[in-house]
């Protein structure tokens, strides 16, 4: 079922995230790294992505190149239809601020605003005044309703992590990019913040890319992609965690090959 409506999200709605030819190098000469060699991919709307590849593989680039945080040195991306190659840096700010939604592995948050200032912060950027109404909503979706009030310091890192995601929805944005989010939490409260990631997907309809390298956080994905070298070299949907592992073990010192987005 659940995988019939992501195919139907994509055929009716297109890409939230499109990137074509992208290479992104770094340096010159003999001495250039390059982070990304001819990236061609297509992510429909309402779905949710895992990323994942071995150290140096070119996935921080990847997901920088993706949501405007990097420019490429050659190639197109567009988020939401909107080709973002072109555009000055202003533009760049208020697309990501209005149109994007983020979450780390750091958290991020103000240690001086309020849980509910934390969550609002994006909106206040653009320069609205939300109400409170809006925060009340996103942190219930989150189960931290009765935290409005508190400072980060006072919750736990999973529950900061919640607040992060109800930050990165508050804008009803594209895409949500998401880059270790699990990192530094412990089993169980991973498993809780990737449910939530999940539920925004099936249950608000957004759209999530997320970089890990873990395969249990990857299982939670619609779909698995490997880069190696700077090229996608391989793809797996429905993932289970010993699939991806099976997969990454693979791909470790192997000569990556094209795959289709």
């Amino acid at each position: 079922m659940r995988r019939a409506a992501v195919q139907e999200r994509a055929e009716t709605d297109g890409y939230a995230v499109e990137l074509r030819g992208v290479h992104r190098r770094y340096g010159r000469g003999a001495g250039a790294v390059h982070a990304l060699r001819g990236v061609d991919l297509g992510l429909a709307r309402g779905t949710f992505t895992a990323v994942m590849g071995p150290s140096g593989s070119g996935k921080s680039t990847f997901l920088q190149c993706a949501a405007g945080l990097d420019r490429p040195t050659s190639g197109s991306v567009r988020l939401g239809g909107t080709e973002i190659t072109g555009l000055n840096e202003n533009k760049l700010t208020e697309l990501r601020r209005t149109r994007l939604g983020f979450v780390f592995q750091a958290f991020n948050l103000l240690p001086s605003l309020t849980v509910e200032d934390n969550v609002l912060l994006p909106l206040r950027l653009t320069g609205q005044r939300p109400g409170r109404r809006r925060a009340e909503e996103v942190l219930g979706q989150v189960g931290l309703a009765d935290k409005a009030r508190r400072r980060p310091g006072e919750l736990s890192g999973g529950q900061q992590q919640r607040v992060a995601i109800a930050r990165a929805l508050v804008t009803r944005p594209d895409v949500v990019f998401a880059d270790e989010p699990t990192g530094a939490l412990d089993t169980g409260t991973a498993a809780e913040v990737l449910g939530l990631l999940r539920h925004a997907v099936d249950r608000l309809g957004a759209t999530v890319v997320m970089v890990t390298h873990d395969p249990v956080a990857a299982a939670w994905a619609d779909r698995a992609l490997f880069l190696a070298d700077g090229a996608f070299a391989d793809a797996l949907d429905r993932p289970s965690a010993e699939a991806v592992a099976t997969r990454m073990t693979a791909l470790t010192g192997r000569v990556p090959a094209g795959v289709a987005a």
